[in-house]
């Protein structure tokens, strides 16, 4: 009986209604009245003889989808009508007095009782005073015989499991007492054949042998077992028919990714013009799992080539030793920089779900800016944070991102004089009604050192561009030198403001206000630039182009902007 209560309820999809089928309900309730077409479905009669011989089952079929919702005296009366040809049964339901719940006992008993994995929300649905409803009482029993599944209780059972319905009296009592039985326990896991040393493998296991049976955590070893970077496919599982002494054995399947990967690809800013992009990753060297790549970049303004080499660490998926190299090659505007970089760094994900990153660099770098030119030779320490959260990686309708950079240097320790750097951003976007969007940005940075006329320009802060106050051009806002060639400042503020509006699917429109400045001093002005622009969603990610003009300077004149990328 309680199967097939739960199979009326599980049919409350609204459902169409058939042109055979008509039914009024009295008093209204729609609830009742979908679930009664639901469970009695299309019917088919081609006349009205036809349609009087179903009526006795499609009435009885009412009956029986109006006690599932707590109505054990509906009173029904079918009648045909329509054409000859095209009858319409009509069920005229009276409902009368639901039945009420009475007496509700539910618990659980034996060892996991009072655990967390019977901690089970208590229901309004479920209480003395409430209207019977079988559905309700099916899902709750579900909901026990999941959570026994989900923490280990594979021996639970019902050892009650009892609805009373007294239809004279109008009342129901329920008694649920489920006996857990012992919690199961993960035991030892094995790896299917790979090339990778059992060490390495082990390392990625955050459960030792004999904890509590949990799905979550298997699901957690599958999960860190693909971003590990090192696997095509993976399969965890832990069969409960396979265990020994309350110990159930992990088994996982794994298949090594290819070895090597290479990929190409481009773009265009007006920031940078086009630009072409390669990689190349040995995914894997050695049964410990070390790896390594090098990347390049190339457009007119910039040429970057870089390579690096990474060992993993304790655990593996989410802590590494990275060892790095790279030389740079810049000309923007008045600024001209040659860099040579070679350092470390340690790269963690934190349990907080920030990435948090500590480096130490060497790096020398041939400088031209304004009028004068110079060299620095730097050793940098380095951290970083930096997390975002998004509903979708490509296309996010909400989410955030944060994330702050703090570096230095010290003279005489492979340094030609003292400097601090801190640089913090965040990125906000809410999406409300499905097509109307608000993206916020803010991005505030400052530079200490008695000697910032020899830092070297990848240090300072410039302001503008298409990621910055889009009334101006890449790197045109900042402090200028005597001549008035920019030479960047020691301070960065840029804040902006956008909404978007969905006006075809894929496509928006998006108005914005722009404002900020890179300044020798945060007393300097700052510039504001308002634009309109459209996005299309492609399948790698939005397609900007953006019209700006500074309201602050209105001689600079239009800006146009085009980039790519994801909003957060």
């Amino acid at each position: 009986m309680g199967r097939f209560f739960i199979l009326i309820c599980l049919l409350f999809i609204p459902a169409a209604v058939m042109a055979q089928l008509q039914v009024i309900v009295e008093p209204r309730n729609n609830r009742v009245k979908d679930n009664i077409e639901a469970f009695i479905g299309p019917l088919q009669a081609n006349t009205r003889r036809d349609m009087w011989r179903l009526a006795r089952h499609s009435s009885d079929q009412a009956n029986k989808a109006a006690q599932a919702l707590g109505f054990y005296q509906a009173r029904i009366r079918p009648d045909v009508t329509g054409p000859r040809d095209a009858p319409v049964l009509v069920l005229n339901v009276t409902l009368g007095e639901p039945v009420l719940l009475n007496k509700v006992d539910i618990r659980v008993e034996g060892p996991g009782q009072g655990s967390e994995a019977f901690q089970l929300p208590s229901s309004a649905r479920l209480r003395q005073g409430a209207v019977l409803n079988h559905g309700h009482y099916e899902n709750y029993k579900t909901l026990i015989t999941n959570q026994a599944l989900r923490y280990g209780y594979f021996a639970g059972r019902f050892e009650q499991q009892q609805l009373r319905v007294d239809v004279n009296n109008y009342q129901a009592d329920i008694t649920l007492v489920y006996q857990s039985g012992d919690r199961f326990r993960l035991g030892d896991v094995a790896f299917s054949d790979t090339p990778f040393n059992e060490n390495l493998l082990q390392r990625m296991v955050r459960f030792r042998t004999g904890v509590p049976y949990d799905a979550d955590l298997l699901a957690e070893l599958n999960r860190d077992l693909l971003s590990s970077g090192y696997f095509e496919t993976v399969q965890v599982s832990a069969p409960a028919n396979s265990a020994e002494d309350g110990l159930i054995p992990v088994s996982v399947e794994i298949r090594e990714r290819n070895k090597h990967s290479l990929g190409f690809g481009g773009g265009f800013s007006t920031d940078v013009g086009p630009r072409a992009k390669a990689n190349w990753t040995q995914h894997w060297i050695n049964p410990q799992g070390h790896s390594r790549g090098a990347d390049l970049e190339i457009s007119a303004p910039r040429q970057q080539l870089s390579a690096w080499y990474q060992i993993p660490l304790d655990p593996p998926q989410s802590h590494s030793l990275r060892f790095f190299t790279g030389f740079q090659d810049e000309e923007i505007d008045d600024v001209e920089t040659r860099s040579l970089t070679v350092g470390a760094q340690l790269l963690r994900t934190l349990d907080s779900g920030w990435d948090r990153v500590i480096g130490l660099r060497l790096e020398q770098e041939r400088f031209s800016v304004g009028t004068e030119s110079g060299r620095s030779t730097l050793l940098i320490p380095s951290l970083s944070l930096q997390r975002t959260i998004s509903d979708n990686s490509i296309d996010p309708a909400k989410g955030y991102s944060l994330m702050l950079e703090l570096q230095g240097a010290k003279e005489g320790v492979i340094a030609d004089f003292d400097f601090f750097r801190a640089n913090a951003s965040a990125k906000g976007l809410y999406t409300i009604f499905e097509r109307h969007r608000f993206l916020s940005r803010a991005n505030v940075g400052a530079i200490a050192s008695e000697s910032f006329e020899k830092l070297p320009p990848s240090l300072r802060f410039f302001a503008g561009g298409d990621q910055s106050v889009r009334g101006y051009d890449f790197r045109t806002l900042a402090p200028t030198d005597d001549s008035g060639e920019r030479i960047g400042g020691r301070y960065l503020v840029a804040t902006s403001l956008e909404y978007q509006y969905e006006f075809i699917d894929k496509w928006r429109g998006a108005a914005f206000v722009d404002h900020g400045n890179a300044m020798d001093s945060l007393t300097d002005a700052r510039e504001t630039s308002l634009g309109l622009g459209v996005r299309w969603v492609s399948p790698v990610g939005p397609i900007r182009v953006d019209l700006a003009r500074s309201i602050t300077e209105p001689d600079e004149g239009f800006r146009v902007h085009f980039s790519m990328g994801p909003e957060l």
